[in-house]
């Protein structure tokens, strides 16, 4: 398919479309010699650019059986026009059942990846859109109470202005989001570079040169100066490589960081003290995930670097083994 433009859709739906369009373009070059099944697709592609959405899926559906060496393109398009936001039927569940399909029948596609990002996606959506739709049932449920007791009018107006405050942070996240996802379709990768910088406590992942995302961190109890010895509470400084992982930590999930490397082994030989090791970006200790994003109010750790549990499955996710780690004082 060509790339289709953006379209605005309603206030408290994820706009997809962007993804969508993109992902599809990741397609559009892979027809096979048969003539029929590139005639298929064009009349199918065709049906789609005219907005005729169901007839468009009823001739994506004709070609797995026809043309089965074609199957697991035919089902990625048909999960993307299910799931298109012109789509008056759009039915994200079964966008969600051809995305499946597509990975368990034919796990060596090259569309594989797209749709298990969509399928993330998606999901993401459908929650957002859950959470949002409770917070505007619960404002109806104070404007209803506002009318009958006019003496509480002021109080139940800040609840109100409370929640509205709510939907407009969500709805910012659902954009976030959005971007996010848009860049890491672009890029069909994951993130090259982590840069972690102490005095700012802040933690960014970077693809090609272009920020994916920030984090706010907690550092070791002792955070000025890289770390010299074991035991010093002390942040490392200078070039590492993610080098392994844990999902069996005692702190949700740990990347583990290639401290010390040769200039850290030879500081520490010069002072006559073991340079210590073990440093790790990880999430909360375990049992105390309800701290959430208030864990990064101290320094706490030993000499790690201190994310929620969200967001190092998010990091975990867009950043393998071998991903270059800059820390700056």
């Amino acid at each position: 398919m060509r790339r289709p433009g953006v379209f605005p859709v309603g206030r408290f739906t994820f706009r997809i479309c962007l993804v969508s369009a993109l992902m599809l373009l990741s397609g559009c070059g892979h027809f096979h010699d048969g003539r029929q099944a590139k005639k298929t697709f064009a009349e199918a592609n065709e049906l789609f650019h005219q907005g005729r959405y169901t007839a468009s899926l009823e001739k994506y559906s004709e070609i797995p059986e026809k043309y089965p060496a074609d199957a697991d393109r035919a089902l990625f398009e048909m999960g993307i026009v299910y799931a298109h936001p012109k789509n008056e039927q759009k039915d994200y569940r079964k966008s969600l059942e051809c995305f499946q399909k597509l990975i368990r029948e034919y796990p060596e596609s090259g569309y594989r990846q797209n749709s298990e990002m969509m399928m993330f996606n998606i999901r993401n959506v459908v929650l957002k859109d859950q959470t949002i739709t409770a917070q505007q049932m619960q404002i109806e449920t104070l404007r209803h109470e506002v009318q009958g007791k006019e003496n509480e009018i002021v109080t139940l107006q800040k609840k109100i202005e409370a929640f509205e405050k709510n939907i407009e942070a969500l709805n910012k996240n659902i954009e976030a989001l959005e971007i996010k996802y848009v860049d890491y379709a672009i890029r069909n990768g994951s993130a090259d570079r982590i840069l972690i910088e102490k005095s700012a406590r802040r933690l960014t992942l970077i693809s090609q040169g272009e920020v994916l995302k920030t984090y706010k961190i907690a550092l070791g109890g002792n955070p000025i100066g890289p770390k010299e010895r074991q035991g010093d509470n002390k942040t490392p400084e200078g070039p590492y490589v993610i080098d392994a992982r844990n999902r069996d930590s005692r702190f949700h999930l740990s990347l583990h960081i290639s401290y010390p490397n040769e200039r850290d082994k030879n500081r520490a030989k010069e002072l006559g003290v073991s340079p210590g090791g073990d440093i790790m970006i990880h999430g909360v200790k375990n049992g105390v995930s309800w701290a959430g994003d208030d864990h990064a109010a101290v320094d706490w750790t030993k000499g790690c670097i201190a994310v929620t549990n969200e967001e190092i499955e998010e990091i975990a996710r867009l950043a393998p083994n071998g991903t270059i780690v800059e820390i700056r004082p």
